[in-house]
């Protein structure tokens, strides 16, 4: 009987790092679509050359290898995916028409449970979520690719510089490097890699529920109840952002394309950690998906919407897109 590994072992052994690898090649690349590409990649040539791997290191820094390969030599030839918050000032204007930029390579949010964030151990959960939420996404995004790919390496997996080298067929000297570059620019731009979402608060939840409520039957006042004073509201793939309560209730009003209760619907899911809806439009008898907000909450209030208007999203947060009128009642 021959002792040669079989693609029947490496599917057994390889598919339960599916998620923790899909969570990786997002954070490299900021799209969960490209991400998803890169994975089925990795785990194509993984599968290709496993009768050939001969277990100099294990089968998850092998598969890393591959993985951050694909990821270095894509983003090559890809810009940064920015928010709009990473490209200048706010809109002065918030009843001016956005304009809308397709052809940026907008950052995308992920859903938690593709990444290991809504799972059932608590302690994977908690790590996931610190090292996808929205704002260290965009964040990682500023550096050079291969400082990225040290920098999550060594500071979000916590990888020992030797293994990182072995990754990265580099010496431990330019790793170290390479890492003490990648904090510095990083601490620039991003929150601290040590900060650590909790989990929403009972108070934060019902104000979560009122946010809920108090758009589906667009009351803009009760909305501006929910956010802080310096509040942010950004919404790929429009380029403007906007600061502060009352310019955001003035977008509404003025943008929004609801004009009364029950226009829109919203229904909860959870996106980079943090809490989401899929915001549905009032169509005909029934309800077309709109829009993907990600809320941060600061204290009780909402303190920044990043709100994600490509529909495709939608098939990935498993919401369909569109809801019949008597499935979407309460």
């Amino acid at each position: 009987m021959s002792d040669k590994p079989s693609s029947e072992d490496f599917l057994r052994l390889a598919d339960p790092m599916r998620r923790e690898l899909l969570a990786h090649c997002y954070r490299m690349l900021g799209s969960v679509h490209d991400a998803e590409d890169l994975v089925q990649e990795t785990y194509l040539r993984a599968w290709r050359g496993y009768e050939g791997f001969e277990g100099r290191s294990s089968l998850r820094t092998w598969l890393y290898r591959i993985a951050t390969t694909q990821c270095l030599t894509a983003l090559d030839s890809r810009g940064r995916r920015p928010l709009p918050t990473g490209l200048g000032a706010p809109a002065a204007e918030p009843t001016a028409p956005p304009v809308e930029r397709g052809e940026v390579p907008w950052l995308e949010p992920v859903p938690d449970g593709m990444v290991g964030a809504g799972g059932d151990d608590p302690a994977a959960i908690v790590t996931a979520r610190e090292s996808i939420r929205l704002a260290l996404v965009a964040a990682l995004q500023h550096l050079p690719p291969r400082q990225r790919a040290v920098l999550i390496l060594r500071d979000v997996l916590k990888w020992r510089a030797a293994e990182v080298a072995e990754v990265l067929d580099t010496t431990t000297i330019a790793v170290n490097s390479i890492l003490q570059r990648a904090r510095a620019q990083l601490q620039q731009v991003a929150p601290s890699l040590d900060d650590r979402p909790q989990p929403l608060t009972q108070e934060q939840q019902v104000q979560l529920d009122r946010y809920m409520k108090a758009f589906e039957s667009y009351d803009v006042r009760a909305i501006t109840t929910l956010l802080t004073w310096d509040a942010i509201w950004e919404m790929p793939p429009f380029d403007g952002w906007y600061q502060g309560a009352e310019a955001i209730a003035a977008l509404i009003r003025t943008n929004c394309p609801a004009s009364g209760p029950g226009d829109l619907l919203l229904v909860p899911t959870q996106a980079n950690g943090q809490p989401a809806f899929g915001m549905y439009l009032r169509e005909g008898d029934g309800y077309r998906a709109f829009g993907l907000p990600v809320l941060t909450f600061t204290g009780s209030l909402v303190s920044h919407v990043s709100m994600f208007f490509d529909l495709s999203l939608f098939d990935f947060f498993g919401l369909p897109r569109t809801l019949e009128r008597a499935s979407a009642s309460k």
